[in-house]
């Protein structure tokens, strides 16, 4: 058993009685308690649209996907349009941009909100850039006033990985929804759980139809008889259920996630309310630790996780700070990926650029780890973290 678990289960029985509703239906493929979810979701976090799928990472598949695909050439991508990146985020971020012929550009994080550094953002757009691909990071907002300014009237498209970021909110607006589209996990250690889960929302109706037709083999089938795609569907169901006019993929959810995803979504605002109340003990414990840095807040964040940077000049070093968190059964992972670009077998399948020096990417990599947040009051194992990195490394190290 851990001590201080990286996560925990968000079920009650409500959850089992949606499932055990499914298995009654007999019904298990997508159907009606996702159409609901969706509805819902969309309506939490103030979007038109909202579709569901089986991860945060195919839901940023799709995103990348369907801009190939609009007639809106504003809005529109083509192999080896340019597409700036953080280097720091989950690979399924970055492997879209990769799988479409896309050119990406990494730019270096910010030290304190561990997001995309502004100056080096600023400084890596060129008139080829058609995309930023935001990452708000262990459910940190990135600070999108800034980011507006900085594209000013240029015609480029914002999107956000906002799997980490659940319930997040910058001046009262949930990120996710700033840019033209948003991706979302609910895996088991997000701030939802709908087994496997993610979903994508946006405000643009062709948008819309395009992610529906890519979700489910690129056919007509899910489409609206009035559509941005084939304009006015036929009367004919039989061809009109096998007619294929995208080259799309399968990655539905299951009922059973979206009559989850239904229970789960109600009790997003507590389970937000009791991170962020974690998160207010665990800053008064190490904001002004000497030998380690923690994330700096942009805006309300959902506390995916909390980051440890060790700081220069520390009297122990990363590989330290594992071990004995291990040894107490602390649970505790990387970063993300840390800095992605050190991952030359990957990118050797890549065309990208590194715009600038990555330091603060590197230094996380090398020195950073973080640990895990719950929705559930853990203010004790944060205690225990606390205590144990000071009498384990801390004052050891110093008396030593």
């Amino acid at each position: 058993m851990s001590n201080y678990p990286l996560a925990s289960n968000t079920w009650d029985k409500d959850e089992l009685a949606a499932i055990q509703q499914v298995i009654d239906s007999g019904m298990f493929t997508m159907g009606k308690h996702v159409a609901d979810y969706e509805h819902n979701f969309a309506e939490f976090f103030g979007s038109n649209y909202a579709v569901m799928v089986n991860s945060g990472s195919t839901a940023n598949l799709l995103m990348i996907a369907a801009m190939f695909y609009t007639q809106n050439k504003n809005i529109k991508l083509k192999r080896g349009d340019e597409v700036i990146v953080p280097a720091v985020s989950w690979s399924t971020t970055y492997f879209p941009l990769q799988q479409y012929g896309l050119k990406v550009k990494f730019v270096d994080i910010d030290e304190a909100t561990l997001n995309i550094n502004l100056e080096s953002l600023e400084k890596a757009i060129t008139p080829n850039t058609k995309v930023i691909f935001l990452v708000n990071l262990l459910g940190n907002p990135n600070d999108f006033d800034e980011i507006k300014r900085i594209i000013d009237s240029r015609n480029i498209t914002v999107l956000e990985d906002n799997c980490e970021s659940m319930g997040a909110q910058y001046k009262g607006k949930y990120a996710g929804t700033f840019g033209l589209m948003g991706s979302f996990s609910s895996f088991f250690s997000h701030h939802i759980a709908t087994m496997e889960g993610g979903c994508i929302v946006t405000d643009d109706e062709e948008l819309y139809h395009i992610l529906l037709c890519l979700r489910a083999h690129g056919w007509t089938r899910d489409l609206p008889k009035n559509n941005h795609i084939v304009g006015e569907k036929s009367d004919d169901w039989f061809e009109e259920s096998f007619r294929f006019v995208l080259p799309g993929y399968n990655v539905r959810p299951l009922e059973m996630s979206g009559a989850i995803g239904i229970e789960q979504l109600k009790k997003l605002p507590n389970f937000i309310h009791v991170r962020q109340q974690n998160a207010l003990y665990f800053q008064v414990l190490f904001k002004d630790h000497p030998y380690i840095r923690i994330q700096s807040e942009t805006g309300s964040s959902s506390w995916f996780g909390f980051s440890l940077i060790i700081k220069d000049g520390a009297p122990f070093s990363r590989a330290d700070l594992v071990n004995v968190l291990k040894e107490n059964k602390i649970d505790c992972r990387p970063i993300v990926t840390g800095n992605f670009v050190k991952n030359i077998g990957v990118l050797e399948h890549f065309d990208y650029e590194v715009v600038g020096d990555l330091i603060n990417a590197e230094e996380l990599d090398k020195s950073g780890l973080f640990v895990g947040n719950q929705q559930t009051d853990i203010t004790s194992n944060i205690l225990f973290l606390f205590h144990t990195i000071q009498s384990c490394l801390c004052d050891k190290n110093v008396d030593g």
